[in-house]
């Protein structure tokens, strides 16, 4: 429902922003040079309405493009940054002097014309959103979880921060490397451009390096030949997922949790009584068939050079490098780092606060 609203709100935003504009620049200030019992003639009702639904209207969108997956917040940042920039320089080599120049027209002092809330806006967010694409372009980018691929490390609605500049420097957009500082490491959690369609950004855990034949067999990985110790650490149950396994995995010496489940196919079924968030199917572990039939995620594959093979910590409901193959070296955005904030609009409770400001293993 909040999503919903959230939306809707959004897409308001700039027929909206439209009206204010038109109106603080080209109509307003005719309204405050013209008196009415000795003061200026007040806004209309509706046009107070617009103007102070305006600020929740942009904070409903740029909520909504932190939770969309194929938002190019880059791209986005750089039109927010040259449009200020050009209301800011419109207005000061451009506006200001008309406005000067109707007011001593009038007869009136020049305070008497307010400077237009966008303009106020713009010079207000110019320098914000110009170091702002800059933090975000080359040192650290947000990013949303949006799926339960990464259970048990990342959940759904997990807000992370991602390191930009360990796997090298980019240009925002191009996404060209300008300057070369490190590679993915066995065991980093990264995103990456989904290879299959760029404008979604993706997050898996990197298990295989160029050169790697990495097996996956019963939810283990075996790279070149040497198995990585799986230790059970017992069941997890979070009222949507039922009766998994929970296990220790540690790769490049560096240790992490795995969920998955000894069966050749999880159970999907309908929404479970004790699942709180509205997820179309829950899933239950049934290991009726376990060492009977192979393991649907089971795979054999040998990582050419320049790629990386990613798979999710959680095994067996993860898209990933299984399915779709290898991720290219100029498809890496970075490396997730830590949980600034979590909040699944699915789930009932609000946002979950235990999350907030901690490590990603």
């Amino acid at each position: 429902m909040l999503e919903l609203l959230i939306s809707n709100l959004a897409l308001l935003a700039m027929p909206v922003a439209i009206l204010c504009v038109i109106d603080d620049w080209l109509i307003r200030p005719k309204r405050q040079l013209t008196l009415l019992d000795g003061q200026p003639l007040p806004d209309p009702l509706a046009m107070r309405l617009l103007y102070g639904a305006l600020p929740i209207l942009v904070i409903a969108w740029f909520f909504q493009l932190m939770s969309a997956q194929r938002a190019d917040l880059s791209l986005v940042l750089i039109v927010i940054t040259v449009a200020s920039g050009v209301v800011w320089a419109i207005d000061h080599w451009m506006l200001r002097a008309r406005r000067h120049a109707a007011a001593r027209a009038a007869g009136r002092e020049l305070q008497s014309l307010q400077l237009p809330g966008t303009v106020d806006y713009a010079r207000s967010f110019f320098p914000v959103m110009a170091v702002l694409l800059v933090l975000r372009s080359f040192f650290y980018e947000p990013y949303r979880i949006p799926s339960d691929s990464m259970m048990p490390t990342l959940l759904d609605g997990d807000f992370i921060l991602v390191n930009k500049y360990v796997y090298g420097l980019r240009l925002p957009v191009a996404n060209k490397k300008m300057i070369d500082l490190g590679a993915p490491e066995r065991g980093d959690i990264a995103v990456f451009r989904f290879p299959k369609d760029p404008a979604v950004y993706m997050v898996k855990r990197v298990v295989g390096l160029p050169g790697d034949l990495v097996e996956v067999r019963n939810d283990q990985l075996i790279i070149n030949g040497t198995p990585v110790p799986l230790v059970q650490r017992g069941r997890y149950d979070d009222g949507c997922y039922q009766n998994m396994r929970i296990a220790k995995e540690k790769l490049s010496g560096r240790p992490h949790a795995v969920l998955h489940c000894l069966s050749s196919d999880m159970i999907a079924v309908p929404p479970l009584p004790s699942c709180n968030r509205s997820i179309p199917q829950g899933y239950i572990c049934n290991e009726a068939t376990a060492g009977i039939n192979p393991d649907l995620g089971d795979r054999m594959m040998r990582v050419p050079e320049g790629q990386y093979l990613m798979v999710g910590d959680n095994r067996d409901n993860s898209s990933d490098g299984r399915v779709w193959g290898f991720v290219g070296e100029s498809s890496l955005v970075g490396r997730a780092t830590a949980i600034w904030f979590n909040w699944d609009l699915q789930r009932s409770g609000g946002p979950n606060w235990s999350r907030i400001f901690t490590r990603i293993e």
